[in-house]
């Protein structure tokens, strides 16, 4: 026993978490998983209240948590568990005290979630963790035997930030919802500003990076933005104002500038919203007030991508802290598109420290290429679609094109934002963009109509509103080209698509849209050698709330779908919660893709989730019926224990929504009721979120780009190529294009034809697993270990599911 009377050994492993610097959305999310994936995995998980001051303080501050602890973590905003600044730490006495309250506490590995700061000073502790328990000795606060066990201390780091402002990884946790919160307050401005002709200067956080301003502008199509990393050029006054002018001529009836509070020119000198404003009042009269958003944008709820970014890295962490040896350096838990990924945290903070240095050496090239190459691509990107008067970018005229814009498929967030993007590139480009209303059957039945037909050549005053709508402003529907005419005859409909294609002379086909889009793509692709009419690039932009289109593992669409749901179940859970012994059963859209059932069931906690890949059978929903019967009789309604079960509207034919409630109910013997909740088409939802919007931009753009490669082909050269039909993809940690046609393409090896979905769907299939190891429930391998089998739809074995060890790897 040591001297002041720390404990022996504990036999468990013991990991601790805390919260630390700025709080941000989506940290309690982190917490939640961190605690339940230790206990999971055998360990004890612990709290650390207050962040580093708690650390030294001890005591209370430091708590060990059960599996109940955060019940109803993954909705709150802030953090549960409190953050404070601590100067004592940041002193070597500080440090040595946090060490003691550890090993008194017995625990060798902890978890952090906040910003570079925070992180910065756990990996030096971690450095200076072996002298400061041989400090502890040699003071004879601790003996020898009792630090033995706790020679190496293991860290993780979880990015906490509202201003992504860490290098090396795509999004830090609460950066969403902070863009969100900014992006509804801009699209709120948007009725005032275009009712008074005004201009609003909305002024957002981002003292050193213009991650929340940038993406701000994008998703609300702001006419000019200011941002620390990429500072205007000397006479930006009237470039500016010029910008504004323009716009105001073509018809626009709002001027919106939005500014990072870190905003300055390059001689760092600092541009204020209030300098701004007062340039566009007087240089140009504008009416223009000052919109400062404040601590708003650090608040409220965590949105759908916060809770399960904060979720999958917490698994990760936990994972990482348990895997590292003495010699691994402290790693931070990063996303790259879809993938998560460790990267050495002194590297990451050392990248994201060299912006600032850059910066204030005036070296923008550097800041812009250091944040990472999507960043400066988006910045690109928006410049070229802000403004269509870029000489310099527009093409010979030999090498100008027809480009026709189509929707295919059911309305998805994120498509109009992505039309607006093509047209303004295709302006800056010199091509001609062309929109095809009301999808094939607008093309075949409508497109010489008088006086205004389906075929329309459109302009950027035209498009520009589209920045923050919904649905499909061109029109959209599930109708391919074989069915497209008459609907009788396919190769009739097919050769009326022809003629119309050859009619209007198209030179690519831009295609937004869900599982009939690719479908329409491949029809087109195979048609190709009987009509030459279609011997030209054709590309498809997944955009779908089923998120079921082969080749992506992300479509517009999917996010806005997302945040619309679990905005649907938080508020079902809090009628669930207050009756304190009620189970709902919710049925989500997703056709025969269980993405959005599942990715609802991790950013809600849902207790289960029922999918088509998996099935549903009577061993399956007898075991989570007596599951929910241990938990009610354990809780005895004392903590608000309402439960959710998410269902896709295809998990079965016999076992629907309302048989499921149902058959709770019969067999919850009076100790819990049931109610079946059915969102139907409220799911696909209203305003794209900001990631639909930004994505949008950035694969419309892209998509256009593609098409550009093809141009100086014959036709004949286009149809060998297999690229030449392809669908824009997230897969992995990158953005790809990938072939439709050929031995190894999409159509012949990645698509479930039978089911609408792709072969391969491991990225969320993984998920899944996450679902039920975080709500507790029973896993298909433990019945199956137990000798039960469990089968899919039509009698067959269930896709294979990953161990925990295996989850996100």
């Amino acid at each position: 026993m040591a001297v002041n009377g720390a404990p022996p050994p504990p036999k468990k492993r013991r990991i601790g978490v805390m919260t630390s610097g700025g709080d941000a959305p989506g940290m309690n999310g982190a917490v939640r998983a961190v605690i339940r994936m230790s206990i999971h995995m055998g360990c004890e998980a612990y709290a650390i209240y207050e962040g580093y001051e708690g650390l030294v303080q001890g005591g209370d501050l430091i708590k060990e948590m059960q599996w109940d602890d955060v019940r109803g973590y993954l909705s709150k905003g802030g953090t549960l568990i409190g953050t404070a600044r601590c100067m004592a730490f940041m002193e070597r006495p500080g440090r040595l005290q946090a060490a003691r309250n550890m090993v008194s506490r017995g625990i060798d590995a902890l978890i952090i979630c906040g910003g570079d700061g925070s992180l910065t000073g756990a990996d030096k502790f971690r450095s200076e963790w072996p002298g400061l328990l041989e400090e502890l000795v040699e003071k004879k606060e601790l003996r020898a035997e009792d630090i033995r066990p706790y020679k190496t201390l293991n860290i993780a780091g979880l990015v906490g930030s509202i201003d992504n402002d860490l290098s090396g990884t795509d999004a830090t946790i609460g950066c969403y919802s902070s863009l969100e919160r900014i992006v509804n307050a801009v699209d709120d401005v948007f009725d005032t500003a275009s009712s008074h002709q005004r201009g609003f200067v909305i002024e957002v956080m981002g003292r050193h990076c213009g991650w929340l301003a940038l993406m701000a502008s994008i998703s609300t199509g702001a006419d000019y933005v200011f941002i620390p990393e990429k500072p205007p050029r000397p006479g930006w006054e009237d470039q500016m104002c010029d910008i504004v002018t323009k716009h105001r001529k073509r018809g626009k009836r709002r001027t919106i500038i939005i500014i990072a509070e870190g905003a300055h020119d390059r001689e760092l000198n600092k541009i204020s919203s209030s300098s701004v404003k007062d340039l566009l009042s007087k240089k140009l009269k504008l009416d223009t007030r000052v919109t400062v958003l404040g601590h708003i944008q650090r608040g409220g709820q965590a949105c759908a991508y916060d809770r399960w970014l904060s979720t999958i890295q917490g698994v990760e962490a936990v994972k990482a802290v348990l895997e590292a040896k003495p010699e691994t350096p402290t790693p931070v838990i990063t996303i790259r598109e879809n993938k998560v990924e460790r990267m050495p945290l002194v590297e990451a903070v050392q990248d994201t420290k060299d912006v600032a240095k850059a910066i204030e050496a005036k070296d923008f090239d550097t800041a812009m290429r250091l944040r990472d190459a999507e960043f400066k691509e988006y910045y690109n990107s928006y410049m070229i679609t802000t403004s269509t008067d870029h000489p310099k970018l527009k093409l010979p005229e030999e090498k100008r094109m027809r480009i026709a814009i189509i929707h295919v498929g059911a309305p998805a967030g994120g498509m109009n934002p992505a039309t607006r993007a093509a047209v303004a590139y295709c302006l800056n480009r010199g091509h001609t963009p062309i929109t095809i209303h009301n999808s094939f059957t607008g093309l075949c039945r409508h497109h010489d109509d008088k006086p205004l037909g389906a075929v329309r050549e459109i302009e950027w005053i035209d498009a520009d509103e589209w920045v923050n709508e919904g649905g499909s402003e061109i029109g959209t529907n599930r109708t391919v080209p074989s069915k497209s005419y008459r609907g009788k005859d396919p190769a009739e409909d097919i050769a009326k698509v022809a003629e119309c294609f050859a009619l209007y002379k198209f030179d690519a086909l831009f295609v937004i849209g869900g599982f009939e889009a690719f479908t329409s793509v491949s029809e087109l692709r195979r048609a190709r050698v009987d009509y030459p009419a279609f011997r030209i690039p054709l590309v498809v932009l997944p955009a779908t709330v089923s998120n079921n289109v082969p080749g992506s593992e992300y479509s517009l669409g999917s996010d806005t779908c997302l945040n619309t749901l679990i905005n649907f179940c938080d508020v079902i859970r809090q009628s669930a919660s207050s009756s304190r012994r009620r189970v709902f059963v919710i049925e989500t859209q997703g056709g025969r893709s269980g993405y959005i059932a599942t990715m609802a069931g991790l950013s809600i906690g849902a207790f289960a989730v029922y999918t088509p890949e998996e099935g549903i059978n009577i061993r399956m929903l007898e075991r989570d019926i007596d599951t929910l019967r241990q938990n009610f009789a354990n809780d005895k309604g004392a903590s608000r224990a309402g439960k959710i079960i998410l269902r896709n509207e295809r998990a079965s034919d016999t076992y629907t929504t309302q048989f499921i409630a149902d058959m709770i109910h019969a067999e919850a013997r009076n100790r819990f009721e049931s109610r079946p909740a059915i969102p139907g088409h409220y799911q696909q939802g209203g305003k794209p979120t900001p990631m639909d919007r930004v994505r949008a931009l950035r694969m419309a753009i892209k998509c256009c780009q593609f098409i550009e490669a093809f141009q100086p082909q014959t036709r004949d050269e286009i149809m060998q190529d297999e690229t030449s039909a392809s669908v824009i993809g997230i897969v992995g940690s990158e953005v790809v294009f990938t072939a439709m046609g050929g031995a190894m393409g999409l159509e012949t090896v990645g698509t479930d034809w039978e089911d609408r979905r792709p072969k391969d769907e491991l990225f969320w299939m993984k998920m899944k697993d996450m679902v039920d190891v975080l709500s507790g429930r029973e896993t298909m391998q433990d019945e199956k270990s137990a000798g039960g089998v469990l089968e899919g739809k039509g009698g067959k074995p269930t896709i294979g599911r990953a161990t925990t060890g295996d989850l996100m790897t």
